[in-house]
């Protein structure tokens, strides 16, 4: 079955731009009621920047239908980004050391701590797993986070926090994905149970970003197309939505349509997830890729 969605409902740009959203809709249980009319799945991205609330949870399992998947994207503190304390529960808050508090950015190492966040983040969720809508746990690790043995085990310690809910693995340096490499790396996700996601991105001919290998190494396979916009992509200092301001071409879409057909045959479940989500352009690409890919079933 192949499912298709956006990696976010509330991009503020999509909201402003007017093109999906009809104008009388201006709550959060609005929009998500809407979403949710359109589309069947899709991946939540607040809740990188902080844990969220359960009842916030439990409200996302109210708005929509039976059949709805919510992907979550870990905290960021959980792939070894740099977070800001303050958006931590007050209770783990205080179990930082004094220096770290007053600090607009830190990066937390110490596995005990690490395992409290993954305890409380998984708490949060539980209004979704209980209702059958949670799907997948997307960790989409940093640029800096480069293939190598101790890595590896960095992600069975995920996988280990996470338990029982499946995990999706995002890599962003290309030399997981080089060709001397590759094969190992899916043969580790394939014993580990372990879902790897297949991105599209910016290529610059070299590992700063990753080449598209469509892979599947459970019985989900999950896409995430993140646009091609090379100008913005690498460059720093810019809002961060700037880097995701692309829409793909018919052309660019119909060539995704058979490497997807052929991962679907192998699976379960696949997830075509757009998070080019500036200005509208994931919504957009998602519903022209429905069209697309109905119109060459129809053949």
């Amino acid at each position: 079955m192949i499912k298709i969605g956006t990696c976010s409902w509330t991009e503020k740009t999509l909201i402003q731009s007017g093109d999906f959203y009809p104008k009388e809709i201006r709550t959060a249980e609005g929009r998500l009621r809407y979403y949710a009319n359109h589309f069947d799945t899709v991946e939540v991205d607040s809740t990188y920047y902080a844990i969220p609330d359960r009842k916030t949870t439990y409200l996302w399992v109210e708005r929509t239908p039976d059949y709805f998947i919510f992907h979550i994207k870990v905290y960021g503190a959980l792939t070894g980004h740099g977070v800001n304390p303050k958006t931590l529960p007050k209770d783990i808050f205080n179990l930082l050391a004094e220096k770290d508090r007053s600090e607009n950015h830190i990066y937390i190492k110490e596995p005990s701590l690490l395992k409290v966040i993954a305890e409380r983040f998984l708490d949060s969720l539980k209004p979704l797993y209980k209702s059958n809508k949670l799907g997948l746990l997307v960790f989409q690790f940093p640029p800096w986070f480069q293939y190598r043995t101790s890595n590896l085990e960095i992600i069975l310690k995920c996988k280990e926090f996470m338990n029982p809910v499946p995990v999706a693995v995002e890599f962003r340096h290309g030399s997981w994905l080089t060709q001397d490499i590759q094969d190992s790396v899916f043969h580790f996700l394939r014993k580990h149970q372990l879902t790897y996601i297949t991105a599209d991105e910016p290529q610059y001919g070299n590992l700063a970003t990753v080449p598209f290998i469509p892979q599947s190494t459970t019985d989900i396979a999950y896409f995430r197309f993140h646009g091609r916009n090379r100008e913005n992509w690498l460059k720093k200092g810019i809002e961060t939505t700037l880097r995701f301001a692309y829409l793909y071409s018919d052309n660019e879409l119909k060539g995704f349509i058979e490497p997807i057909q052929n991962i679907s045959r192998h699976t379960k479940f696949t997830y075509i997830m757009f998070n080019n989500c500036h200005g509208g352009f994931a919504v957009k690409n998602a519903l022209r890729m429905r069209e697309l890919m109905k119109e060459e079933k129809d053949k």
